[in-house]
């Protein structure tokens, strides 16, 4: 029997048997379709981390205040000055960035007074890393930095290309945010903290579902000097005009990155005077750890996806054992003109490879439609797949598919001709 008579007689009898051989393609195609989802999902896990790594840069690390440290009164906290003795003692570094914040800063423009405004104050270093912006004017100079000057930069809200769903509900936003997005501040006067700032700046982010950054969420509003935040802004957060909240450090090699670590760990802890008040965290392994943790649910989906294309193939055992027995008296006829044992195996194994081939191509378009539809619903980790994903999918269904079916397709070619004819006289 060739292989085109063998896929004729399949196709007959998936067309005679049409609510069992059903059965048997949706479980198959549920199953290519989980999986080839959590492949795009994986895919896109590791995309999206690359991405991360190379924003942050090879050796990031962040020192930041303790928040659970209780310090007994001899050390100042983190200052600017801890970013100037970094700097000065080890030498070489990509990017030593100190910055200032605050959450509830005033901001008045034309008269307008805007709550809560988001005020970060930095030096250049902030743009070395993590800048996915769109710059108007420019940014905070050296110049600006030395002399307190009053000048600003404001971060401009990006909105979204598809907005996912639960966004739709979700119609809250800043009241900077709202500011920024109805007027044109570039040029303009603003007031904070009492004091006029020139917008020397407008920086506009990605859209949200766009932003590539790990912590795409955390965006300052206006960005001023450092030396203008403890100057103008400091003394509202009652603190001192030197005080900073975190350092952004990037050695520039990844392989530098765990001494550079213990030593500005042993350099803060003298010039805090032993108090540990700090943490220097390593960023990368932060990412590392977390996306561990997200590989644990990736795991459960492909699981689920397996026992999915799994029971696909069960049914395709239940399906060929009841053709099997349906048709012995078909398989004695077939073996008493002259049908090898081959013969009669390449009749079940072409009907549940044929099965596969179907559900796999079924599972494939479903699967599709699916990551096209969560990626536009904001799923940033959601990867395109290429066309051999989908040729492979198919291909390991139709695999899947006839090992189910070998073993009924080897009982059937067991069978005694004559034992056979005897069925059903």
């Amino acid at each position: 029997m060739n292989i085109g008579e063998a896929a004729r007689t399949a196709a007959r009898e998936i067309r005679v048997h049409k609510v069992r051989s059903l059965l048997s393609f949706l479980a198959i195609s549920v199953g290519a379709a989980s999986l080839l989802y959590t492949l795009a999902q994986t895919r896109g896990m590791q995309q999206a981390t690359l991405r991360n790594l190379e924003l942050m840069g090879p050796g990031a690390m962040s020192v930041e205040r303790s928040s659970h440290y209780e310090g007994r009164g001899l050390s100042k906290g983190l200052t600017a000055g801890d970013a100037d003795a970094i700097r000065r003692e080890i030498p070489g570094l990509f990017m030593v960035s100190p910055t200032a914040k605050t959450w509830n800063a005033d901001a008045v423009f034309e008269g307008r007074r805007v709550e809560d405004t988001q005020v970060v104050g930095v030096t250049t270093e902030w743009r070395k890393r993590d800048w996915v912006y769109r710059l108007r004017g420019r940014f905070i100079s050296d110049d600006d930095v030395r002399d307190a000057a009053r000048v600003c930069v404001v971060v401009e809200p990006g909105g979204w290309v598809e907005k996912p769903f639960w966004a739709k509900f979700w119609t809250w936003k800043s009241p900077f945010d709202d500011l920024a997005t109805r007027r044109d501040l570039l040029g303009s006067r603003l007031r904070l903290g009492g004091h006029d700032f020139l917008v020397v700046g407008a920086m506009r982010l990605p859209p949200r579902d766009k932003d590539p950054r790990w912590e795409a969420w955390d965006n300052p509003s206006v960005i001023v000097p450092l030396s203008s935040f403890g100057h103008y802004l400091a003394a509202d957060e009652n603190r001192g005009a030197d005080a900073i909240d975190a350092i952004k450090v990037d050695t520039g090699e990844e392989s530098t990155l765990p001494a550079v670590k213990r030593r500005i760990e042993t350099l803060l802890r003298e010039r805090h005077r032993g108090e540990e008040d700090f943490e220097v965290k390593n960023l990368r392994k932060e990412i590392e750890d977390s996306l561990q943790e997200e590989s644990k649910y990736v795991a459960v989906a492909l699981a689920l996806g397996i026992v999915a294309l799994l029971s696909g193939g069960i049914g395709i055992l239940n399906v060929t054992l009841a053709a099997v027995y349906s048709r012995v008296r078909e398989i004695g006829i077939r073996r008493a003109v002259g049908a090898s044992r081959g013969d009669v195996m390449a009749l079940f194994l072409a009907e549940a490879a044929l099965l596969g081939v179907a559900g796999g191509a079924a599972g494939v378009l479903l699967g599709v439609a699916g990551i096209e539809k969560l990626a536009k619903g904001g799923g940033r980790d959601v990867a395109d797949l290429a066309w051999y994903h989908a040729a492979g999918m198919v291909a390991l269904s139709s695999l899947v598919a006839a090992l189910f079916a070998a073993y009924p397709a080897w009982r059937a070619s067991q069978l005694d001709p004559i034992e056979a004819l005897r069925q059903d006289q």
